[in-house]
């Protein structure tokens, strides 16, 4: 799985603290915080015709790692909402776009971890961009990493952070195995997650997914939660091996850069019948069908 560049983002304007420049002219200080320790945190956002789908629930998310952080300023989500309407006004983005919403600590005097360096903060980067679901809807291939997902006790996954290192090596390993993502285990030897998606199984008729011990509390995640209690799916929260995986009926994984995408392989072992079973399929139609009708109006549609 390659991005390719879609050239309707040739033109973008980029917002950097409320300046909408080009992305050509787009710049950082090297003294802000996140190019001096990754301090920083961020969301994934995607826009639907016109709507921003669960708007508030990444922003509540936003700020929560941003205090567990504690940065001293945090903007409001009124300041962060105008800020994401001029950005996708200015490129004129109605539909069909993924927002990378950036909050760093800000700007130090000299460089250095210590967070009195900062002076001036923090920055809020949006940049909006052109982008489908990234993922094949036919279904993805995995291979598990030896990266393992760090525990609360070492760096708590529900910090939204900006330190993706242990998600990049995961992603070379897979690049290097030729398959889509890497499937990544916590420090005990269970499921956590993708180097960027949540997982879900199903076995036995029912819905499984790893507790949030060594993987972020996912926005996505959480509407397909919402989506079985709705429908009546037993869905369970537990922790799950390897073994889990290799000998389920289906597998899927959720992100709001990919929504909804079966996992037709991993380990070189096909899942199920090596299609999206049904269960996926009702669960990703369900999803669409609250994209549709839901979300935070930001421009006409």
């Amino acid at each position: 799985m390659l991005q390719k560049f879609d050239p309707r983002n040739e033109q973008l304007i980029v917002n950097i603290n409320g300046q909408l420049v080009h992305r050509d002219q787009a710049r950082i200080s090297p003294f802000d915080s996140v190019v001096q320790g990754g301090d920083a945190v961020w969301e994934g956002l995607r826009l639907y015709r016109g709507r921003i789908f669960r708007l508030d629930e990444h922003l509540d998310r936003l700020r929560s790692s941003a205090l567990a952080l504690a940065f001293a300023q945090i903007p409001s989500h009124d300041e962060i909402r105008e800020q994401i309407r001029r950005t996708l006004e200015a490129n004129q983005m109605h539909d069909g776009v993924h927002i990378r919403l950036t909050l760093t600590r800000g700007e130090k005097y000299t460089s250095g971890m210590d967070p009195r360096l900062n002076q001036r903060g923090p920055t809020l980067i949006v940049l909006a961009e052109f982008k489908s679901p990234v993922y094949d809807k036919r279904g993805i291939r995995l291979i598990t990493s030896s990266q393992r997902r760090p525990d609360p006790d070492v760096l708590d996954p529900n910090i939204h952070h900006n330190n993706l290192i242990n998600s990049i090596l995961a992603k070379i390993q897979a690049n290097a195995a030729g398959v889509d993502d890497a499937l990544m285990l916590d420090s005990r030897g269970m499921v956590a997650e993708t180097n960027a998606t949540h997982v879900f199984l199903v076995e036995g008729g029912q819905l499984l997914t790893p507790r949030t011990v060594a993987c972020p509390e996912g926005i996505t995640r959480q509407v397909v939660l919402e989506i079985c209690r709705e429908e009546g799916i037993v869905c369970r929260e537990l922790d799950l091996s390897l073994t889990a995986v290799y000998r389920a009926q289906e597998m899927f994984c959720t992100g709001t850069m990919g929504e909804l995408a079966a996992v037709t392989e991993v380990d070189g072992r096909r899942i199920g019948s090596g299609q999206p079973g049904p269960l996926t399929e009702r669960l990703s139609a369900s999803f669409r069908q609250r994209t549709e009708r839901e979300g935070t109006l930001l421009v006409p549609a």
